[in-house]
């Protein structure tokens, strides 16, 4: 499968996952037209300035909400893929705002879904997170939600070719947000916050997320969700590479955290498959597993669980600060394009 002379959509595509993105694909593919749909106009000026139509006569710039159906309908005309990765993620303000984190990442899933059969999508791909696993916020809620909707959307298809998968990563280093951004700023001030020293997470570059979709988008049947085999690292190790010499402040665990994170549960792990470098959690559906009989994954243990507190990969000192190098580096060039 090629994403040559093909019409994709990325949803949400104005977001450093969509940024990214476009940049493999006007590197590494000849798209027939790359639409960004996200519904900020000066972000889509932004990004439109460094990825002008005159010297990239495939990009598309559409205004447009994933709550608006009627607009997604217009949008997604002669679209061949779509990767949806937009959703409201801050777990504080989702939690104090549900019904707009349920209307964009519920609604708006499931919008996307029937817009992507009646349009005669041929692919989507849906980005969740680990937070989706055993969530304990609204967010993690939400975007459970959404995954089980991206799932049972193959059931609807009927004789139609449109699938749905999933991909589920962990934290990506420098996301806006999270913890790596808001140390490097603290920094300055001598003191890192810390919510709880034992607290662990998993951890992607933004390429190797991108990577890990192009790469799940091109073996996905449908129905499956995708999981890659990526590290972990304490939060007092995370502290140690960005500022050794900082002091530390402990201010408690947040409501909606976790001090793990889970990618895989343990209820899962029936239905879960092994690769090299990556794991398949298949559908209950029997009609949809049926599909992954001839794969080459390995059934993983009855009592497995990819939890970031007793993964065994762990991102050394030497290796989160070449991380956070490449992400500081990723962003200085993307503003001075």
């Amino acid at each position: 499968m090629s994403f040559n002379n093909k019409v994709i959509m990325i949803i949400g595509g104005t977001g450093s996952f969509g940024k990214q993105f476009v940049e493999v694909m006007l590197n590494n593919y000849n798209p027939k037209k790359l639409i960004i749909f996200s519904r900020d106009e000066f972000k889509q000026y932004e990004m439109a300035k460094i990825y002008p139509h005159k010297k990239y006569d495939c990009m598309r710039y559409f205004i447009g909400d994933v709550r608006d159906k009627e607009r997604l309908y217009r949008a997604v005309q002669g679209v061949d893929f779509i990767i949806h990765a937009a959703a409201l993620k801050q777990v504080p303000i989702a939690e104090y705002n549900p019904f707009e984190a349920i209307k964009t990442n519920i609604m708006g899933a499931q919008n996307i879904i029937e817009v992507a059969i009646d349009q005669g999508v041929r692919k989507v791909m849906a980005l969740s997170t680990d937070k989706a696993a055993n969530p304990i916020n609204l967010y993690g809620a939400t975007k459970l939600c959404a995954d089980k909707l991206f799932v049972a959307g193959n059931a609807y298809v009927g004789e139609r070719e449109t699938a749905f998968s999933v991909v589920r990563y962990g934290n990506v280093v420098g996301s806006r947000g999270s913890v790596i951004p808001l140390f490097l700023k603290e920094k300055e001030t001598g003191t890192l916050p810390i919510t709880d020293p034992r607290m662990t997470r998993f951890w992607i570059t933004l390429k190797q997320g991108v990577n890990f979709v192009i790469k799940s988008f091109d073996q996905m049947v449908g129905g499956e969700i995708f999981v890659p085999k990526i590290p972990s690292m304490n939060i007092m190790d995370l502290a140690q590479a960005i500022c050794p010499d900082c002091r530390t402040k402990i201010i408690g665990i947040r409501p909606g955290e976790k001090l793990h994170e889970l990618m895989i549960t343990k209820d899962d792990a029936a239905k879960t498959l092994e690769f090299e470098d990556y794991y398949i959690i298949k559908p209950d559906f029997w009609f949809f597993s049926r599909r992954f009989n001839n794969e080459a994954g390995v059934p993983v243990a009855e009592d497995f669980e990819y939890n970031s507190g007793t993964n065994p990969w762990r991102l050394t000192l030497g290796e989160m600060r070449t991380l956070i190098k490449e992400y500081q580096d990723n962003l200085l060039r993307f503003k001075q394009d």
